[in-house]
């Protein structure tokens, strides 16, 4: 029997397979509102059997965004506009989840389907970024460095994200602390010059995501919780495996149920080797060392190198982006490579055999 094609619960929350759609931003929203786009674009990776589908970066604040034209769900308004994709999901049979993010040094920019790049100036839609320290981010404006009062907002917007993306009927919720956004920017050496109780150590570092993770799991005590680390900067001096080995141990104590490995996304300057599953490395120590759940992401678009990853022990589920743009319908290739089941919609039958 595959192993990738086989269920795992978290919690309460059985996903019916282990093959999921990572994020992937569209930069198509307005004003924060997810809207048609995102319904459809979601929408067909369950339809094509994914066990969990994961939204875009989406903004627990409106300064949290990455660009203009980026998710969010700072409010019941915005958050009422995932309802409709929710259940969309699920009537497809997919577990929903969202990712729950805050660009810090990295928002207020230019989407890559603008033809520019750098920060969004004030008069032209953008806004003033924050970040832990005033260390811009290559390109980009100086962050202004968040105070005592402002990191007490960081905390509270997640925790009011988390129970708004329960109330539409999310079943995960990620809190994103990888890729360079705020809560990497926290966590990095390169980017906290802090020397107050969120700086210096790596206990004080990684304080600021302790705290998010905690306040996520209280305001939604039986959802499930991811958290994505980047495993290292890719740069020296950075983050490094090691400290995202302590930060999961420590996210598995403040509720985490399942740590989302990934790398990079800090500094421009990452010098980063790439290839099929070159991440999963790092995932599979996590893995072992801390004593939680992950995921593998990162060029992995192979049904059976999918399949070896978890029946292996490395992880316990994957997750595709890039490879699922390219075929909605991935699980259900992969299924059918593997020689496992999946659940082909009623509608698609008369094409499952040829």
């Amino acid at each position: 029997m595959s192993r990738l094609f086989s269920s795992l619960t978290l919690r309460d929350t059985t996903f019916r397979n282990r093959l999921w759609v990572a994020p992937m931003c569209q930069y198509s929203a307005v004003d924060g509102y997810a809207a048609e786009w995102h319904h459809v674009h979601l929408a067909q990776f369950a339809s094509g059997g994914a066990g969990l589908v994961v939204t875009e970066a989406t903004a627990v604040s409106s300064e949290g965004r990455i660009s203009p034209e980026d998710t969010g769900i700072w409010d019941d308004a915005r958050a009422d506009a995932w309802r409709p994709i929710v259940d969309a999901l699920h009537r497809r049979g997919a577990v929903a989840g969202i990712q729950l993010a805050h660009a810090g040094r990295k928002a207020s920019t230019w989407s890559p389907f603008s033809g520019e790049r750098g920060t969004v100036p004030a008069d032209r839609g953008g806004w003033t970024t924050v970040a832990p320290s005033a260390v811009a981010f290559d390109g980009y404006a100086t962050p202004r460095p968040l105070d005592a009062d402002g990191i007490e907002r960081v905390v509270a917007d997640f925790a009011a994200a988390a129970r708004r993306a329960v109330d539409v009927g999310f079943d995960v919720l990620e809190v994103h602390a990888a890729h360079g956004y705020l809560l990497h920017q926290f966590l990095s050496p390169l980017s906290n010059l802090r020397d107050d109780a969120y700086g210096g150590t790596l206990e004080n570092r990684m304080r600021l995501l302790v705290r998010v993770v905690a306040a996520v799991r209280e305001a939604a005590p039986a959802a499930v919780v991811f958290v994505r680390l980047s495993a290292t900067d890719w740069a020296e001096g950075g983050w490094d495996v090691d400290d995202t080995v302590a930060a999961s141990r420590a996210v598995r104590d403040a509720g985490a149920d399942l740590i989302d490995v990934s790398s990079g996304g800090l500094v421009a300057h990452q010098r980063i080797t790439t290839g099929p599953a070159y991440q999963a490395g790092f995932a599979a120590r996590v893995r072992a060392e801390a004593d939680v759940p992950v995921n593998a992401v990162g060029m992995i678009d192979d049904a059976r190198l999918a399949e070896h990853l978890v029946a292996s022990d490395q992880v316990d589920a994957v997750m595709a982006a890039r490879e699922w743009l390219r075929d909605p319908h991935f699980a259900l290739r992969a299924a059918g490579e593997l020689g496992a089941d999946a659940p082909w919609p009623p509608q698609y039958e008369r094409a499952r055999r040829r």
